[in-house]
């Protein structure tokens, strides 16, 4: 005698219906797929304007008023490069390199020795002292424009090199990131040193100093991008022409130095110049700050 199952035929229809499941490298895929999605929109956002600024620096004054979007010159010319020369952008250049080089050198000495002297050395007020670099780096840059002016035009150097260099020379923000670091570093370390004899001095630089490469790449690149791209501070620095630097030179060419007209290509081809040196910079150092970075985190 044989019993019929009333649920076979279900069953039968339910495999014949089901799908078989995704293997485990197909369901990541997708999020994968989205994700790089994203960061190709994001990414073209952020780079679209720098292509239009390439684009309208080799048109013609009409051609950029016409078009200002498009990403294609007609007709296709150099002229607002040539047209450089009017301006004295070559000391504008000479001056920025000048006044960037000293900063960044000095900004890096001074920030690695008041970091060390705030990790390691034991003095009176020396958390008051580290509350005041903290309590700097909170207060906005423009506040203190007037004061800049006014101490540099007390001191007698006002429209001079050493106004555009010596009040950039330390950055809060350095010897923050000096002394963090610093921190991080096993004090056995420098004990050994002082065994052998070496001084405070000796064993800053010698011992301490090399095992701090990420912090000094990472501040290197810092200090030369933030002095290169400087302007308020070059506007209250100085007053004349001839000490100039790329961003107060261009911040006259786009408030009408020249004279009528929009001049597209002649102010972005400024700019795309000034650009060079530091992408530059950040991208010859880039893969010394990421290997850096890596020993850094490993080592703290």
């Amino acid at each position: 005698m044989t019993t019929t199952d009333p649920a076979a035929p279900a069953r039968r229809t339910n495999r014949r219906t089901a799908r078989p499941s995704l293997p485990p490298y197909r369901r990541k895929r997708w999020p994968l797929v989205l994700g790089y999605a994203a960061l190709i929109v994001v990414a073209a956002i952020y780079i679209y304007p720098f292509l239009i600024q390439i684009a309208t620096s080799f048109k013609t004054d009409p051609d950029s008023t016409a078009n200002p979007l498009s990403l294609i010159p007609h007709p296709f010319t150099t002229a607002g490069f040539r047209r450089l020369a009017e301006v004295d952008y070559g000391r504008w250049f000479l001056n920025t390199v000048f006044v960037s080089v000293c900063i960044t050198v000095a900004r890096v000495f001074f920030d690695s020795l008041a970091g060390y002297a705030l990790a390691r050395l034991q003095f009176r007020g020396r958390t008051v002292v580290f509350a005041s670099v903290i309590a700097v780096m909170a207060v906005p840059g423009v506040v203190l424009l007037i004061p800049k002016f006014l101490v540099l035009n007390t001191l007698g150097i006002y429209d001079t090199y050493t106004a555009m260099i010596v009040p950039l020379m330390v950055d809060a923000a350095g010897v923050f990131i000096m002394k963090q670091f610093f921190d991080s570093i096993p004090v056995s370390i420098e004990e050994a040193a002082r065994i052998d004899g070496a001084g405070v001095f000796r064993t800053f630089w010698s011992v301490v100093l090399p095992m701090a490469r990420p912090a000094l790449i990472t501040l290197t690149i810092l200090s030369f991008q933030g002095s290169w791209n400087e302007l308020p501070h070059m506007i209250v620095a100085r007053q004349s022409p001839e000490l100039n630097t790329l961003t107060t030179g261009v911040a006259s060419l786009v408030s009408g130095q020249l004279g009528s007209g929009n001049q597209y290509p002649l102010k972005l081809g400024a700019a795309l110049i000034m650009t060079i040196p530091v992408a530059v910079v950040f991208f010859v150092f880039q893969r010394y700050f990421v290997r850096g970075a890596g020993e850094g985190a490993v080592k703290g």
